[in-house]
């Protein structure tokens, strides 16, 4: 029997061993045998860990496919499935063993589970939605104007991940201000137009509209519009200012459009389609992430499996029209962000090792510009080169380089849509997730939380944004045992860089705050309530899409 690479590099012998003596019996056997209790457990943790990769339905997308049949044409068995578990991959699976989110009992359940045949995930009908719906003060009876001197255009959105909250922070006096109850695994958080409303969005696919302007910032009103989400946004076009928002659904595959200020839901819109180039009928097919036109009533979705971008005019929503400009593009499409101009959309491909770049002023495919392995740009980085004008940077999950592409056809168009400049993050192997800088800051920024080096995903690396030169590795203090340093974040004028130090639910970490200019650390965040801070997001630089 043929054993591959990646088995024999990542598990033990003994555990290859063991699969080879028991493979094929367990290949002709039924699956391992699972109570109802059982089943239900195992769907949760399923749900919870797995599904975002590797789907509802278990067909994979950035993850394998996950079917009895798939899994049994490999061959693995419960041993080999918990050891893929506990381990992880370098391809970007966590090690959730290893890491102590999952126990041994939770870990031998789910891989018990995954050779059944996965149960029929839910429906949601906009009166199942309109159930959920709750506004705690409706918007005749918020403030007109901010109830506190606190410069809120500085106030940071803080994701604590695993408790379920969010945390809003005083960019200027580093205090927190409030925490604000959301929903399971809080995914990202974007501003209103104004900038008055935040936005929250669960993997529970729960939203949650935070107002700013209240004396002590709070909810202000929640829906649950699906059973698995990652993206939401609002409307920013002139004249559609904190109007509307849209929540992008991964399980039922779809797009709600709600009311902006009350998260009232006016519009589902199903997103199965069909993949782009082999046109098979694809049920699962997710909105993976989503940004706002400034100069258009416009949203960008990217339906992650077939590889289509649809651009979803919102000017006629209360007229009961939604007109849907429909873009084949690659797959599978995760997340990505707008180029200095905020005409061009970039986004990544990441199964295709691609880069996507989508005009939204002539609404059609501009680019496809090969890249790394497996590119996850969160929105990118911006910068202003002096030899090769406006670029757009994005790191990899699956390689150690860095890729910036040129993004400015008309004044530099010898540079348009190529990789002008690749640099190499410090130490072997991928797990960037995010890459960020800022106008006034000479520095770009990239974390490598998903390394399984100890010391390099406790690592920040910075560099300097017009050489691209390693001027300096921010590490977590040694002080905070177990964790990773993730998601880095400017605050309004770029002068400081706020990174989450990630750790266990159980253990209260803290939020790093460095000088941007001598990349000193000036100030820890710290407290009870500081648990798994994952995402951060400053309320001007989400509002105005600057990073």
């Amino acid at each position: 029997m043929k054993v591959s690479r990646s088995l024999t590099t990542f598990l033990s012998a003994a555990t290859v061993a063991s699969f080879l003596t028991v493979a094929v019996t367990a290949a002709n056997a039924g699956p391992p045998s699972l109570t109802k209790e059982e089943m239900k457990k195992a769907s949760q943790l399923y749900f919870d860990r797995c599904a975002g990769c590797h789907g509802m339905l278990r067909k994979g997308a950035t993850g394998p496919a996950l079917t009895p049949e798939a899994l049994k044409k490999k061959g693995y068995n419960t041993e080999v499935l918990e050891a893929f578990i506990y381990n992880g991959t370098p391809g970007g699976m966590p090690d959730w063993g290893k890491q102590g989110v999952l126990t041994k009992s939770e870990i031998n359940l789910i891989a018990r589970f995954l050779q059944h045949e996965p149960p029929a995930p839910p429906e949601m009908s906009m009166a199942d939605m309109k159930r959920s719906w709750k506004v705690f003060i409706p918007p005749e009876k918020r403030p007109k104007r901010p109830q506190h001197n606190l410069n809120w255009k500085n106030f940071f959105g803080v994701i604590l991940r695993d408790v379920g909250k969010v945390a809003i922070i005083d960019g200027d006096t580093k205090k927190l201000v409030n925490i604000v109850d959301t929903g399971f695994a809080v995914h990202i958080l974007r501003s209103s137009a104004s900038g008055r409303y935040m936005y929250s969005i669960g993997r529970d696919g729960k939203a949650t509209v935070i107002d700013l302007w209240l004396k002590k910032p709070d909810k202000v009103a929640e829906v649950k519009t699906c059973y698995d989400a990652r993206s939401i946004d609002t409307s920013k076009y002139h004249g559609y200012e904190d109007k509307y928002a849209v929540i992008g659904c991964y399980w039922p595959p779809s797009f709600v459009v709600v009311d902006g200020e009350t998260l009232e839901p006016k519009k589902i819109v199903s997103t199965s389609s069909y993949f782009y180039d082999t046109q098979e009928f694809v049920r699962e097919a997710r909105v993976a992430s989503i940004v706002a036109s400034h100069y258009d009533p416009i949203w960008v979705l990217n339906i992650k499996e077939t590889g289509q971008v649809w651009l979803v005019d919102y000017s006629k929503v209360d007229k009961g029209t939604i007109k849907i400009d429909m873009i084949d593009s690659e797959r599978y499409l995760h997340d990505g962000g707008w180029d200095l101009s905020k005409r061009y959309f970039l986004v990544a491909a990441n199964m295709r090792n691609t880069i996507v770049v989508i005009d939204t002023k002539d609404k059609e495919l501009e680019a496809l510009i090969k890249v790394g392995t497996k590119p996850h740009p969160g929105r990118g980085a911006n910068i202003d080169h002096p030899k090769y004008g406006p670029i757009w940077c994005t790191g990899h999950i699956g390689e150690t380089r860095v890729a910036c592409i040129g993004t400015d056809p008309e004044n530099h168009p010898e540079y348009a849509w190529k990789v002008v400049k690749w640099f190499n993050l410090p130490g072997e192997g991928g797990g960037n997730l995010f890459i960020k800088t800022h106008p006034n800051s000479k520095y770009i920024i990239a974390d490598k939380p998903l390394n399984p080096d100890e010391k390099l995903k406790r690592s920040m690396f910075v560099f300097d944004k017009v050489t691209f030169k390693h001027v300096k590795t921010l590490e977590v203090p040694s002080k905070y045992k177990n964790v990773r340093a993730v998601h880095q974040e400017f605050n309004e004028d770029g002068s400081e860089i706020w990174i989450s130090v990630w750790g266990k639910k159980d253990q209260p970490t803290a939020i790093l705050v460095y000088d941007a200019n001598t990349l000193e650390l000036k100030k820890e965040i710290t407290g009870d309530w500081v648990r798994t801070p994952t995402g951060k997001f400053n309320v001007t630089n989400t509002m105005k899409d600057i990073y």
